[in-house]
């Protein structure tokens, strides 16, 4: 197995790494939508949160060399599922033509009072 890190990870003290390759899949463990440069939960609601939540995923994927239409499988937490709408349009918006398999799964409140927290699985070897 190989932990993948990000270059904010390295401050974290939770246990846990950002991603892990193994066997030609990478599996991202749950990015919440906390800006990582300031730590805080980014203003305007469960679009910017979204959006958030995706970028810090694709921090974890680029510092496997990947991207994001190497992404299989999403699960997407939200604290509302009244969001699912400008939550869904925002996760089209980022992936574009690309459309992985998904599950948007609503939940009780997240940490750091985050509204989204999204996890993946991607192929990390083309054959």
């Amino acid at each position: 197995m190989e932990k993948i890190k990000t270059k904010y990870s390295a401050a974290s003290n939770a246990h846990y790494s950002p991603g892990i390759k193994h066997k030609g899949v990478l599996y991202v463990s749950g990015q919440l939508s906390l800006d990582p440069e300031t730590g805080k939960v980014p203003p305007g609601g469960i679009g910017a949160e979204t959006k958030q939540a995706l970028e810090n995923l694709e921090l974890v994927l680029q510092s496997a060399n990947l991207g994001r239409e190497d992404v299989l499988m999403c699960r997407v937490y939200i604290t509302d599922i009244a969001d699912w709408p400008e939550a869904n349009q925002v996760y089209a918006d980022f992936f574009g033509d690309h459309k992985p398999a998904r599950a948007m799964i609503p939940v009780r409140p997240l940490y750091a009072d985050c509204l989204v927290e999204i996890e993946a699985v991607a192929a990390a070897e083309r054959t």
